[in-house]
């Protein structure tokens, strides 16, 4: 195994706060007296859940409580609102944060709680085979979750930092330089990761776990198919910037294009495994309309347990506060359906994504906006008294026709949400055609008021004022996850919504990206697994199997479940993407001289323009003047 010559140190004082205190809280620590025995821990099935509960808590599954820093990120605190990887891209923007850096306020790296994690799950695998009160059919499955909990903490430390210290078995403590274990190349680290996907797909339970709460054959061949992927992006892309240094020398970060090929094959044997077994399936796949596949789509998020043909592996959520609930719902809510909470509107939809989903009459294209009758869609400059805007009256006609997904996924202004009209306006057109636009006033037309932004006060609407920060500032609000019936409250992670980690429609977009990146696979197979999930979204008419539809696909199917941001990583595009980038908004303005609502197309208020650094491609390993390891590249 190439090797670079450094050697991985911790401090003398992290090593004994992780491997001392981290023994002795451990409940797999024999002998002692004053300690519980593996055997007594694990002679009971209440015991090996509540072991296995403590260790699946760390898995990094990026739930409702992930940033770009953080993973199981949910304290008390304000500080934290708008940091969430959905407003780090095109698909979104924070109501008050437009940065896209990583390395923000709330710095936080894997790196630490990943080795802790490992040390963890290092322990259970010693215990396992010495176990004498539990079957081998037990002890079988239990090889198998520290297998796929290895894997699953391998895959977040490698999409990271690129290749890193693979430490397989628990370290002697006195065994000072055994400690030092050198990073790996990238691609030995990749290559584990698959390794040891395979390894918990033999041992663990072969049959579908009825709930979606444990990790089974297939949970395991999910996440290879998404490693795999991501290993394959990387290789594929690698060239698309130029890295340079140590690192990139010694194999650290990048892969050679020839490894593309052996990756793309393993996500395909993965996904092939899941698609060909009959396990899962779309949840009502076919709805009678788009109406009804809307609320479809909509209830899938609202609580998975409703959709487990289509959920692999669902982490749930059954406590409140901080470090047990999530925030999604306070977070999410539009000002008007705040509750008690002081802090909603923060994540706002942007109109790139709005202009991403289809229209029913012209399958396979993206669909944007059209607000003036010329059909420009590319200006961004905003109102302008000259041109001449479509006009509509009510704000919600202008979508008509969209993507059933889309109205499940975000507020659209006007629309009916918890039995609220959600009114989102940014300005209105004075009877003498002077526009007023993002400013707070009123106009008395014919014995009635009016107002910018469409009532009389902030708590009557959703948009655009600067009141508070709780106001959308592109036109839109969030609804994907949120809870129908679900009262914000004055406190913190109080939503127990379950979050779905691995869903059957990302393995069948894996899949067809895969066959066609690499060539290999069954390409009728990927087609019609490209074509389910859009006649689930209530279209009629099948699209052929190309590398724009499914990577549309991809972005409008799985929105805000947090792939997005990954996914312009792994491909090499978010640097192309996001340069001197400026987010867009669709403002709904009323113009007093007809009554009527016009449409203005504009860069997104107070947003500026945002520039994605290549070295985020991979996240600084901490610590590196005392551990000797090699940094990542630009840090």
């Amino acid at each position: 195994m190439k090797k670079n010559t450094f050697y991985f140190r911790y401090s003398i004082w992290m090593l004994i706060l992780i491997l001392t205190v981290g023994c002795s809280d451990s409940f797999l620590d024999v002998k002692p007296t004053d300690k519980i025995t593996g055997d007594a821990l694990f002679s009971s099935q209440e015991g090996i859940d509540a072991y296995l509960a403590n260790l699946y808590r760390q898995i990094p599954i990026e739930d409702f409580n992930a940033t770009p820093e953080a993973l199981n990120y949910n304290p008390g605190d304000a500080n934290n609102a708008g940091r969430y990887p959905i407003i780090f891209t095109d698909n979104a923007i924070g109501s008050e944060n437009s940065s896209i850096s990583p390395l923000g306020a709330n710095d936080y790296n894997y790196w630490e709680s990943g080795y802790r994690f490992n040390k963890e799950i290092n322990l259970l695998k010693d215990v396992i085979g010495n176990l004498t009160s539990v079957s081998e059919e037990v002890k079988r499955n239990l090889m198998g979750q520290v297998y796929f909990m290895k894997a699953y903490n391998y895959y977040a430390l490698a999409k990271r930092y690129g290749g890193v210290s693979l430490i397989t078995d628990t370290q002697d403590f006195l065994n000072v330089e055994g400690l030092y274990v050198p990073r790996s190349t990238e691609e030995e680290t990749w290559d584990y990761v698959m390794a040891v996907c395979d390894s918990a797909a033999v041992y663990l339970d072969q049959d579908p776990d009825p709930k979606r709460r444990k990790a089974t054959k297939w949970v395991a061949l999910a996440l290879k198919s998404r490693a795999a992927l991501h290993a394959a992006s990387v290789a594929k892309f690698w060239d698309k910037y130029e890295f340079t240094g140590k690192a990139v020398d010694n194999g650290l970060v990048g892969m050679p294009e020839s490894a593309a090929d052996k990756y793309y094959a393993q996500c395909i044997q993965a996904c092939e495994e899941i698609i060909k077994s009959g396990n899962f399936s779309l949840y009502k796949q076919n709805p009678a309309n788009p109406n009804e596949a809307t609320e479809n789509y909509r209830l899938i998020f609202e609580d998975p347990n409703n959709a487990l043909e289509e959920a692999i592996f669902i982490k749930g959520f059954n406590e409140i506060g901080a470090g047990y609930g999530s925030n999604q719902d306070n977070w999410g809510n539009p000002n008007q359906t705040r509750g008690a909470w002081p802090h909603p509107g923060r994540f706002n939809p942007t109109l790139e994504l709005i202009d991403e989903y289809e229209r029913y009459d012209n399958p396979g294209k993206s669909s944007p906006i059209v607000t003036t009758k010329d059909g420009v869609v590319n200006d961004y400059s905003g109102y302008n008294a000259r041109k001449e805007y479509l006009e509509f009256d009510d704000p919600q006609d202008i979508f008509e026709g969209k993507d059933a997904r889309m109205f499940a996924t975000v507020i659209v202004p006007n629309s009916i949400w918890k039995d609220t009209k959600i009114i989102i306006q940014a300005g209105y057109i004075q009877p003498d055609g002077k526009a007023v636009i993002m400013a707070d006033e009123r106009m008395d037309v014919n014995g009635k008021m009016y107002y910018t932004f469409g009532a009389s006060d902030p708590a009557l609407y959703s948009g655009f004022s600067t009141f508070g920060g709780n106001m959308t500032r592109t036109g839109f609000g969030f609804k994907k996850f949120l809870n129908s019936s679900y009262t914000p409250r004055l406190g913190w992670n109080f939503s127990t919504t379950d979050w779905i980690d691995f869903r059957y429609p990302e393995v069948l977009l894996d899949y067809a990206e895969a066959v066609l990146e690499s060539g290999q696979g069954d390409p009728v197979l990927a087609a019609e697994g490209l074509n389910l999930i859009r006649k689930r979204a209530a279209h009629k008419t099948d699209i052929p199997l190309t590398i724009e539809n499914v990577l549309r696909e991809r972005r409008l199917e799985l929105v805000y479940e947090n792939k997005r941001y990954w996914d312009l990583l792994r491909r090499r595009n978010y640097h192309e993407i996001f340069t001197q980038r400026e987010r867009k908004a669709l403002m709904p303005v009323l113009d007093l001289r007809t009554m009527k609502y016009i449409f203005v197309r504009t860069n997104v208020p107070r947003g500026g323009q945002v520039t994605f650094n290549p070295s985020w491609y991979y996240k600084p390993i901490p610590g590196v003047g005392v551990s000797g390891l090699i940094q990542n590249p630009h840090y």
